[in-house]
């Protein structure tokens, strides 16, 4: 499912597969995509680039095509392979750059930025 929430510029987005069960939120006005694999226990955070991130209503846009439409085809579908790197938890500076909502969905796991 994917909740966009315009006035505080951020999506949300829950994948509800078993072992791959996800939260990622896209905080624009941190400019922060933070995601919580479940099967790992882990937190991965990306700053947002706009070269390949689409905008806050890009994204709404490209959400009800692919509700719309059984097969869509669009130069702007992102997909980010994370490469593990070392982790570290999270500490009062990470949580004032990447805000409340991130530090919500991350407190208490490894982040890998």
């Amino acid at each position: 499912t994917m909740t966009i929430y315009n006035e505080n510029h951020i999506v949300e987005v829950n994948v509800r597969s078993g072992l791959y069960s996800s939260d990622t939120i896209f905080d624009y006005s941190r400019g922060y995509i933070a995601t919580r694999l479940f099967s790992r226990s882990a937190c991965f955070i990306l700053k947002i680039n706009k070269e390949y991130i689409p905008e806050l209503e890009e994204i709404g846009r490209l959400a009800f095509e692919r509700q719309t439409m059984k097969k869509i085809y669009s130069p702007n579908n992102v997909w980010v392979q994370f490469q593990s790197g070392h982790s570290v938890f999270g500490n009062i500076k990470d949580w004032l750059l990447y805000g409340k909502r991130i530090e919500q969905l991350c407190s208490g796991l490894p982040l890998y930025k």
